[in-house]
């Protein structure tokens, strides 16, 4: 049981952090001529990581396209980044509360009368 939790938060955090780097690319590359946005399709990303595979970028479409062909916006990169490290924070206060409960279900509770 401990395993399947850990196991989940260890992936849905991986892929947090492919989205991070990702981001984290984009915002390098926002002066960068013909740079193409890209991004994780979480949802379905993060089904496939419970079946162990890797994570894909892809490229986002519908954003506005600059002079010089980039469609990097900043906007929504800080966006991204700010909800990514809640997205992470919230995992690791998961994870950080399912082990306590298991803890405490070894040790009996913790209650002595």
């Amino acid at each position: 049981m401990l395993e399947n939790v850990a196991l989940g938060a260890e992936r849905y955090m991986n892929l947090l952090s492919a989205r991070q780097k990702l981001v984290a690319s984009n915002i390098a590359n926002a002066d960068t001529p013909d740079y193409k946005t890209k991004d994780i399709d979480f949802r379905g990303e993060f089904e496939s990581q419970l079946a162990g595979s890797q994570p894909a970028a892809i490229e986002v479409s519908g954003l506005k396209t600059k002079n010089d062909g980039n469609n990097v916006d900043m906007d929504r990169e800080a966006r991204l980044l700010a909800e990514n490290a809640l997205r992470f924070n919230v995992a690791v206060n998961l994870a950080h509360s399912e082990l306590q409960t298991l803890k405490e279900a070894i040790q009996g509770g913790g209650s002595s009368s």
